[in-house]
């Protein structure tokens, strides 16, 4: 064999195989998402088709997040960034303001599918946990649907109906939700949880909320607050109190204990996810996890709770 003639071949088809590999890597649009709540949506609507990345991790709390240099990096990369918006990203704003000035396609999602009379005004800053109410969010995914299909036109068919799928599920689990909270009795119905995030899905499902911190983790629950919520515990014969997986534990051990110093035996109900799944892993098991625990918590009993078919 002439080796020396077959090895320009050799490389020439070492070279054209790796640009291949390379073309086909980049195939499809880049997307990044900064919560599991709208990436989950997006990696189920773009299939194969584009690549999808999360930001934050399933235990993060968004209110929380510094990025990096290489998290910026990232966001420059991509043909659409789709972020929550209403504030919810509090240290990761100015990033992607520069990132949408080098023009990159950049949605803030709540605030595009969440009407005016809908949004829910939390002191200085409205109240950004809009994906607490499933009824509201069933509209993110023909949004990312819309977005992808401006980026890859020939597959806009295929978003569209992953879309639809989505948007049908989560319909019905609102239509579960409502029907098993209409079942807690009407003094039952208080959720009180370690930071104010469920002010929506209170509104929705017919909760009184009360959170112990503000709207953000950031800030801090003052005595004069634990104590208000004591006595509307001790008051109100409030059973339960609820801890948050990504928030911290303190607060929530102050008012176990102030209760119980007024001979209120204020039970911990178990633990939501507000800002990020976390052992509920998706999105739709976070709304799943949350209404099993709050309605075995507040009284529905285990039945009831089971019955809130959550997909």
């Amino acid at each position: 064999m002439d080796w020396p003639k077959l090895l320009p071949a050799l490389a020439a088809l070492a070279l054209s195989c790796s640009g291949s590999a390379e073309a086909s890597l980049k195939e499809g649009p880049s997307v990044v998402c900064t919560t599991a709540m709208i990436g989950d949506l997006a990696l189920e609507i773009a299939g194969s088709d584009a690549s999808v990345e999360v930001l934050f991790g399933v235990d993060m709390d968004p209110h929380l997040f510094r990025p990096t240099r290489d998290d910026v990096k990232l966001l420059m990369a991509a043909d659409l960034v789709l972020y929550n918006g209403l504030h919810l990203e509090g240290y990761l704003t100015d990033a992607l303001e520069r990132v949408g000035d080098s023009g990159v396609e950049v949605i803030p999602v709540a605030e595009r599918v969440l009407l005016e009379s809908e949004l829910i005004e939390s002191g200085p800053a409205p109240d950004p946990h809009v994906w607490m109410d499933a009824s509201v969010w069933s509209r993110v995914p023909a949004l990312i649907a819309d977005a992808l299909g401006q980026q890859l036109p020939s597959e806009r068919p295929a978003f569209t109906a992953r879309a639809a799928a989505i948007e049908a599920r989560l319909l019905a689990a609102d239509e579960d939700y409502r029907r098993s909270f209409s079942a807690l009795a009407p003094d039952r119905r208080v959720l009180l949880t370690a930071h104010d995030a469920f002010r929506y899905f209170g509104r929705r499902y017919g909760l009184e909320v009360r959170g112990i911190q503000g709207v953000s983790t950031t800030s801090e629950a003052s005595l004069s607050t634990i104590e208000e919520l004591v006595n509307l515990v001790v008051q109100r014969d409030i059973p339960a109190v609820f801890f948050e997986s990504t928030v911290s534990e303190r607060n929530v051990k102050a008012l176990l204990e102030g209760a119980k110093a007024r001979g209120h035996d204020l039970q911990v109900g178990g633990v939501l996810h507000a800002d990020a799944p976390g052992a509920a892993a998706t999105y739709e098991g976070m709304l799943e996890s949350n209404a099993a625990t709050i309605l075995t918590a507040l009284g529905a009993g285990r039945e009831a709770a089971a019955g809130a078919d959550v997909r």
